[in-house]
C-alpha cells in the first residue's frame, strides 16, 4: 500500500459543507469511495475510506469534506502497480485537529506523538510516500506565532523525518488561504519561504470559503485535493521515473 499522513487543522480535517456545526452529508464525485482507497482509523485499524475522512480523529468538531479523497482519487490512476495484474492501493492516515496550532504539533506534544504513533502502525503495511500538512490559520492570530512560523514548521519537517526514519520524506505543504488579517501574510510568507529537499507548497489563496471566512467550500476542497496530486505527480513521482 501507498501511504499517506493527512495532517495539521481544520482545514485538513474537512469542514466542506459544514454549516452551523452540520454537515451537509454532500459527497462529491471526486470524493466516492474506492475499494483500493483505505484508512486508518482512530483504532489503528484499516478500513474503506469515506467521507469524512477525520470523523474519529477531530472528534470534538463536525467534520466535512476535505482534501484527502480528492488528493487520493487523483493520485490512484497515475501509479505504477506493483507487478503484473496488482492493483494499487492507498492508505490515509487521518491526523488534523481543527483549531491547533504549530506548538501543539511540537515534538513530544500530544498531536505530534499521536501522528507519529499512527503513520508507524501504517508503515506495517507499506510505504509512506508522503505527509500532507495544511495548517496555520491558529498562528495567524499571534503576531509572535507569525514571526516563529518558518523555524516551527522546518523544525517539525526535521524531527517527522528524524522519528519516522526517513530522511528525504516528502512534505506537501498548504500555504493558507484564511486567517487573521493581520498577519495571514506574514504566516503565508513563512510558508512560501521554506526551502529544504522533496518539501513543495501548494498556494490555496483564492479557493473559495464558506461563510465563516475561513473553511474551504466542498468545491475548494476538492480542487484542493486535485492541486495536492498534482504536485505529488508532478514532483515525486514523474521526478523518479
Amino acid at each position: 500500500m501507498r501511504i499517506f499522513v493527512l495532517s495539521g487543522q481544520s482545514n485538513m480535517a474537512g469542514r466542506g459543507g459544514v454549516h452551523h456545526r452540520r454537515w451537509d452529508g454532500v459527497v462529491p464525485p471526486e470524493c466516492v469511495p474506492d475499494p483500493r482507497i483505505l484508512r486508518l482509523s482512530a483504532k489503528l485499524e484499516w478500513e474503506e475510506a469515506r467521507e469524512p475522512l477525520h470523523a474519529d480523529i477531530d472528534a470534538a468538531k463536525t467534520c466535512g469534506v476535505g482534501p484527502g479523497m480528492a488528493f487520493a482519487l487523483g493520485v490512484l490512476p497515475r501509479l505504477d502497480p506493483p507487478g503484473p495484474g496488482a492493483e494499487v492501493g492507498l492508505g490515509l492516515v487521518p491526523c488534523a485537529v481543527g483549531g491547533t496550532a504549530i506548538r501543539e504539533w511540537a515534538r513530544g506534544e500530544h498531536l505530534y506523538e499521536q501522528m507519529v504513533r499512527r503513520a508507524r502502525a501504517a508503515a506495517e503495511c507499506g510505504e509512506i510516500e508522503a505527509v500532507l500538512w495544511y495548517q496555520g490559520e491558529s498562528d495567524a492570530e499571534s503576531d509572535a506565532d507569525a514571526a516563529a512560523y518558518r523555524g516551527n514548521v522546518e523544525r517539525l519537517i526535521a524531527n517527522v523525518r528524524e522519528d519516522l526514519g526517513m530522511p528525504q520524506l516528502p512534505f506537501i505543504q498548504v500555504a493558507l488561504a484564511s486567517g487573521n488579517k493581520r498577519n495571514i501574510e506574514k504566516v503565508r510568507s513563512a510558508q512560501l519561504s521554506v526551502n529544504l529537499p522533496n518539501v513543495v507548497t501548494v498556494d490555496a489563496i483564492g479557493l473559495a470559503l464558506n461563510e465563516d471566512n475561513l473553511h474551504l467550500t466542498t468545491e475548494a476542497q476538492v480542487k484542493l485535493g486535485e492541486m495536492l496530486a498534482e504536485a505529488y505527480i508532478k514532483n515525486f513521482v514523474t521526478a523518479a521515473c
